[in-house]
């Protein structure tokens, strides 16, 4: 902290002035379900509404909606509920974040290519160590593979 963050920690403290925390630049998905090209320029106006917004980007084909600002996910997802749409937040991660994506909890067929959907269950995103130790057995890495078969 140094002895000039401390000092003006200090004088903050006794004279009971605080500062406003800057909001941080965030980027915010979400799944959203539109129809038409009409359902998606209503949900770009929405969310273009929601104080501290920069841009937004409304992906018809994907269901998704995008927000880039100083925005809360909390404060756009009400938004974004106010039109009325099924919406919730963007369930799916990239397909090499995953440790086990074909996991029953995890693949999803309708997400879109080289994306799966993101889970913190401790059971789906770890094997026993019996299925670990078969699995990087016969895995493509693994160039010995042949011979064990």
């Amino acid at each position: 902290m140094g002895i000039s963050g401390t000092i003006d920690f200090l004088s903050e403290l006794i004279s009971g002035v605080r500062k406003k925390k800057k909001k941080q630049l965030n980027t915010v998905a979400l799944k959203v379900r539109m129809d038409c090209e009409g359902c998606a320029l209503k949900m770009k106006n929405t969310l273009s509404a929601v104080k501290g917004a920069k841009s937004v980007e409304v992906n018809l084909k994907e269901q998704k909606a995008t927000v880039h600002g100083f925005v809360d996910l909390k404060k756009v997802l009400k938004a974004a509920q106010e039109t009325r749409k099924k919406v919730e937040p963007w369930p799916y991660v990239p397909y090499g974040l995953i440790s086990h994506p074909y996991a029953g909890g995890v693949y999803d067929k309708k997400a879109p290519p080289n994306f799966v959907r993101y889970t913190d269950e401790p059971g789906v995103a770890t094997l026993n160590p019996v299925e670990e130790k078969y699995s990087l057995i016969f895995s493509d890495e693994n160039v010995h593979a042949c011979s064990i078969m």
